[in-house]
């Protein structure tokens, strides 16, 4: 079996060398003479897998190491029998640790108390889902947009609109369709760009296109109260630099990046690959994992809890680092841009999720014990 995969997937050889021949491809330069003679596929967001790509060869299976499924043909595999699994909710925690860095970074500027702002989650799936969760665990206030959901289930949802009306905060985390009904394609527009409220902070981790970027940018222009904070871009790896340049945190599509989120969407493919085959799936990605630089943080009772959130946050992770190190590459020419963008993700540094932190409050203390609980870390007693 020869498989051609992303050469920035991680654990490849730990999860796929038994199935036979690995072949790493640059996921931009994946193309039909590099896949002709391949049994499987597996790439990341940055390949798009169609008919012009697969019609004629051996694939009989994709997989992507990703949440987002937009970069894949999924008609078309029907139609030719071609297997294929994402890796939902992989890096969903990262995602969430990203906002909330980006919350404390945009409080910490404006002087705001993030106790008394009103937040809206578009999109409330596998990310948006975990981050409402985590934001009410927080006693936060938080209104939810998600139109497909709200016509299949109950639940307490409100439309785009009171979002817009309502909101001090509004973070992006649907899916991109870019047509046809419930396309999310330019979902904010120019004309919804200007309706924001006086103030709000705008944050953008889902698809580049959710959000126009040529009204954004002229919007931020026109409007200084307005605050954006964006991992992902329209076309990227290229950029608008101007934006990049107004926005208060800026950074090359790194939300999810989290150690753990890329290994385990990994895992998620060899799973699914092992049932496409038929056999069992014996490597466990437990196994594979790494201890964490930071194992444990012991908090006094006495602690102030804004102080403890923030700590606990940035103890795990920091957006600031990748804002400097991706102002830092938008510098050269528009190829050289576009090429930092991709070694940036590429070499990315090793970063780990707060769930996997370890927190021992000294005394009783139920605010502190509260925040420990919403953020999902482990309570050591």
């Amino acid at each position: 079996m020869l498989i051609v995969a992303d050469e920035n997937i991680p654990l490849l050889d730990a999860f796929f060398e038994g199935f036979g021949e690995i072949r790493r491809v640059s996921g931009r330069a994946i193309d039909r003479a590099a896949i002709e003679q391949a049994d499987v596929l597996l790439v990341r967001s940055v390949t798009n897998v169609n008919r012009a790509l697969l019609e004629g060869t051996a694939v009989r299976f994709v997989g992507t190491c990703t949440i987002g499924t937009d970069h894949l043909d999924l008609d078309y595999f029907q139609r030719a029998g071609i297997q294929w699994s994402s890796a939902p909710g992989c890096n969903a925690r990262g995602v969430v640790d990203y906002v909330l860095g980006s919350l404390l970074t945009l409080a910490e500027i404006e002087g705001a108390d993030l106790t008394q702002r009103t937040y809206g989650i578009v999109g409330a799936g596998e990310v948006g889902g975990r981050l409402v969760k985590v934001l009410k665990g927080l006693g936060w206030k938080v209104l939810v947009c998600d139109p497909p959901r709200q016509a299949t289930e109950e639940g307490d949802y409100v439309s785009l609109e009171q979002i817009i009306e309502q909101c001090d905060v509004i973070s992006l985390h649907t899916p991109l369709k870019k047509s046809g009904n419930g396309s999310t394609w330019h979902l904010l527009d120019r004309q919804r760009l200007e309706q924001l409220k006086p103030g709000t902070w705008l944050i953008n981790a889902s698809r580049g296109p959710v959000v126009d970027n040529t009204a954004l940018r002229e919007v931020l222009l026109e409007r200084e109260d307005l605050q954006a904070v964006l991992d992902v871009w329209e076309g990227e790896p290229e950029v608008d630099v101007e934006l990049a340049e107004l926005c208060v945190l800026a950074t090359p599509h790194i939300a999810g990046y989290s150690l753990d989120g890329k290994q385990r969407g990994t895992a998620q493919i060899y799973q699914a690959l092992c049932a496409h085959l038929g056999q069992p799936a014996n490597i466990s990605l437990s196994d594979l994992l790494p201890e964490p630089w930071l194992a444990e943080v012991t908090l006094n009772a006495s602690t102030d809890p804004a102080w403890a959130l923030a700590t606990l946050c940035r103890s795990v992770y920091d957006p600031r680092r990748d804002d400097a190190d991706f102002r830092r590459s938008l510098v050269g020419t528009v190829e050289e841009q576009r090429k930092a963008f991709d070694l940036l993700r590429k070499h990315y540094p090793e970063r780990r999720e707060i769930d996997g932190l370890k927190v021992r409050i000294n005394g009783e203390s139920p605010a502190l014990s509260s925040i420990v609980d919403a953020l999902g870390a482990q309570k050591n007693a």
